[in-house]
């Protein structure tokens, strides 16, 4: 556009970015899309999408020196020789951590959405009225009524794989033909049910793959390769789904290589009108003006942009009058799990490498039961087959021990456990003015952790789990809890928080932020809860609906 002035812009890439970039396009705004790592374009860019372990030089596994260099990254499972440059480097990109904090991140085009787990759920309003039911924090300004119709409508585009239930807590959707089962979770499923008499139920999970007729993609090949990029266009992702239909449009400009540093912000209107970019390769500074502003960075980097946009108005950021911007920083909190060998089916085995698994709905503190804490969790998880790689105590070395291995393990049957987290006002990310990054920029300071009601939590999740799997007939069941930390989850959530009254949140139902009508934050910053499933559905339906409304809003001119 002339003079770098669009009608909207689209902070972000990833999963809530890409879809408000395809809306706002698709609505006919010119539309500008500021990404501040490098560009990866759909197949084009998937170098390991064809390979197999053998392919990499230290296959795909972790080196001495990607330790060094990752020091954060290494403490789960990300830090890889398959996909190292999806993810933020630790150098370049460093945080304070007051206490722990676990942020894995992607700076390129399509985020994380090239690397998400996929599992796509529904809220019910069990979920949205529960911070008012507690006297927690404050209550959600929707209900699930609000939001059903932009489950439907993301459900319909993003192609989403699942089986109805009839679940009060886990609302069906509109799926596409469930993955399968195998014979082992089945069994499984029928003794749960069995034993629990279906207060425990265990499902298919609810996946956003392809599984039948989709206008634009191909169907999920059952490779189970979906962190190194899909080919097949088989899981949402913004390179596969939203970002091409943007492009179809005419109306999408694509920047790569652009760290937002602010919005900027007029006293007078009361309105936001444009953005500081700064060139990561060149290190020098643009503007962008637009009408409209989407902030979808993710939780923690979209709160780092609100408070790096600090005027003598708001001196603490944009959005910062309640005092909550930055504050109710939420996680799924991870580590928790049980594990057992399964006997019989000893002459079945899997075909294919199904890229989902189960999921054990939430039971805690729902349907009369009571504990002494809030909330509750749920389980992920499934059954297979060990193979080649496994361990066999009988043997270490030698012509039995390779004869052993030509044939398939024992069956085992794991799941865990993704916990609730309340959000704690103190829970909060702040500007390190003391420590910059590669670009000179100050950082982000982590004050997080657990607290006693996620503790407890904790202690139900792991025998829960260990009980499950008992009555289900699992042997040899371990049960671990480790590493209590957030992070983890890769879930961040509640740092721009939604609300009814600016006096105590930063967005309002719309998402808009109270103090600038036309900037709209619509990644997990908005969240006031954080539920127990995995959220990006929420997010790409809550972003549909604030395009939407600020397209409606902008043509009566009320931005």
């Amino acid at each position: 556009m002339a003079d770098n002035i669009y009608d909207a812009i689209v902070i972000g890439s990833g999963i809530s970015g890409g879809w408000a970039a395809k809306e706002l396009s698709e609505k006919g705004l010119k539309t500008l899309m500021l990404e501040r790592g490098k560009n990866i374009e759909h197949i084009k860019d998937y170098p390991s999408a064809d390979k197999e372990a053998w392919n990499f030089p230290h296959r795909g596994e972790r080196t001495q020196q990607m330790l060094k260099d990752y020091p954060v990254l290494q403490r789960d499972y990300p830090l890889n020789e398959t996909n190292l440059d999806w993810w933020a480097s630790d150098k370049d990109s460093p945080y304070t951590e007051v206490k722990r904090f676990d942020w894995f991140r992607g700076y390129h085009v399509g985020g994380r959405s090239l690397m998400w787990g996929r599992q796509s759920y529904r809220w019910s309003d069990m979920y949205f009225e529960e911070n008012a039911r507690d006297g927690i924090a404050i209550d959600w300004p929707v209900r699930y009524r609000d939001i059903e119709p932009w489950y439907d409508y993301v459900e319909k585009f993003a192609g989403v794989s699942g089986s109805s239930e009839g679940l009060p807590q886990l609302p069906d959707g509109h799926f596409l033909p469930a993955m399968q089962m195998n014979c082992v979770e089945k069994e499984v499923v029928a003794r749960m049910k069995a034993f629990y008499k279906g207060k425990r139920p265990m499902i298919i999970g609810r996946v956003a793959h392809v599984t039948g007729p989709h206008p634009d993609r191909q169907q999920c090949q059952f490779r189970d390769k979906c962190w190194v990029g899909c080919p097949f266009g088989g899981y949402f992702s913004t390179q596969s789904s939203t970002l091409p239909a943007a492009m179809k449009t005419g109306n999408l400009t694509l920047r790569p290589w652009a760290i937002v540093t602010k919005i900027l912000y007029d006293k007078d209107s009361k309105r936001a009108t444009g953005v500081e970019v700064l060139d990561a390769q060149t290190n020098k500074t643009y503007e962008y003006r637009a009408k409209l502003i989407f902030l979808n960075a993710s939780a923690l980097n979209s709160a780092w942009i609100l408070m790096n946009s600090a005027t003598d108005i708001w001196p603490d950021g944009l959005g910062s009058s309640s005092g909550e911007l930055g504050h109710n920083v939420m996680d799924h909190h991870l580590g928790v799990s049980a594990s057992g060998t399964f006997e019989g089916f000893e002459d079945k085995f899997v075909f294919g490498r199904r890229a989902n698994g189960v999921y054990v709905p939430r039971f805690r503190n729902f349907f009369g039961d009571k504990r002494d804490y809030l909330r509750g969790f749920g389980y992920q998880g499934g059954a297979g087959r060990e193979g080649w790689d496994r361990e066999i105590p009988e043997y270490s070395i030698g012509a039995e021990y390779k004869e052993a291995l030509t044939e398939p393990g024992p069956w085992t049957m794991g799941i865990g456990g993704f916990g609730e987290t309340l959000p704690y006002h103190d829970n909060k990310v702040t500007l390190d003015k003391t420590r910059k990054d590669k670009w000179g920029l100050n950082v982000l300071s982590f004050d997080c952790e657990l607290k006693e009601n996620e503790l407890k939590m904790r202690k139900d999740m792991l025998n829960d789990a260990k009980e499950m799997l008992e009555a289900a007939g699992v042997k040899n069941i371990h049960g671990q809890d480790s590493n209590p930390y957030l992070g983890r989850g890769i879930h961040e959530m509640g740092t721009a928080r939604m609300g009814k009254d600016p006096k105590t949140s930063v967005l309002n139902k719309w998402n808009q932020v109270w103090d600038a009508p036309n900037v709209f934050v619509t990644d997990g910053s908005f969240m006031t809860s954080a539920a127990c499933q995995n959220p990006s559905l929420t997010y790409m339906a809550f972003t549909a609906r604030a395009a939407d409304y600020a397209v409606s809003e902008l043509k009566k001119r009320n931005l």
